[in-house]
């Protein structure tokens, strides 16, 4: 029987994991089994700069804060060694460099996740890491709207020059 400081150091944690996962708008589960300290720091850095938290944890824990987190399903996928990734800001940053480094390390493995205190397996976290970054969505949709303002404008243009060019040969004829 754990003793009473550490029964309530568990339940701070899984408190503040709750209250994260609440927060997040994307959670990851992941096997991290066989990476190196050279490979976790050169990850956890990216994930970092993401604004993406990134967490060895027990999975016990887990499965408590998912609970109190309201989210369900999960429970399969906390089994052998587990790293939790979470992020505030963005569905796909962490999804891709997670995605990204799995690719690239056989023995990384994506369990599954959450979106939105969903559910998601890990071909769902794999299609979002495929998704272009709000940046390029914003650009995508700026271009769709300033496409036909431009070809307008160029139109106009075109029907500007051919009447200078009009006006010009009769100049000319008349000179």
């Amino acid at each position: 029987m754990p003793s009473e400081k550490i029964l309530e150091r568990k339940k701070k944690q899984v408190k503040e994991l709750s209250d994260e996962f609440n927060e997040s708008l994307v959670g990851i589960l992941a096997e991290y089994k066989g990476i190196n300290v050279l490979q976790d720091t050169e990850l956890r850095k990216k994930l970092r700069e993401s604004g993406a938290n990134y967490r060895v944890l027990k999975n016990n824990i887990v499965r408590r804060a998912l609970e109190m987190s309201g989210i369900s399903g999960l429970d399969e996928f906390l089994t052998g060694t587990t790293v939790v990734a979470t992020s505030k800001s963005s569905y796909s940053d962490a999804a891709k460099i997670l995605c990204d480094f799995a690719k690239n390390n056989d023995f990384y493995k994506i369990k599954a996740g959450f979106i939105e205190g969903k559910m998601a397996d890990a071909a769902s976290i794999k299609s979002i890491a495929k998704l272009p970054s709000k940046e390029q969505l914003i650009a995508q949709v700026l271009c769709g709207l300033n496409a036909p303002i431009s070809g307008f404008a160029c139109v106009l243009s075109g029907l500007l020059r051919a009447l200078v060019v009009a006006l010009s040969e009769v100049a000319k004829k008349k000179s």
